[in-house]
């Protein structure tokens, strides 16, 4: 099983910082609303959970310039 790193820190009540070998995120939002996440690779995504065992996400990556 190989060894992964992941760390999660909250700077600000509803936006964390997550930490990972290869990248670092900002996600702000709550458990009740929407969340958005920014990559440092340049992927965003908003994601929601919903009713029941069910969720709502939708990635984008930002182009190359």
């Amino acid at each position: 099983m190989p060894l992964t790193f992941r760390k999660s820190f909250q700077i600000l009540p509803g936006v964390r910082l997550n930490i990972n070998k290869r990248s670092w995120s900002i996600t702000s939002g709550g458990k009740k609303g929407p969340r958005f996440t920014h990559s440092s690779t340049g992927r965003r995504t908003t994601s929601m959970d919903l009713p029941g065992p069910f969720g709502w996400r939708r990635t984008t990556k930002s182009r190359d310039k």
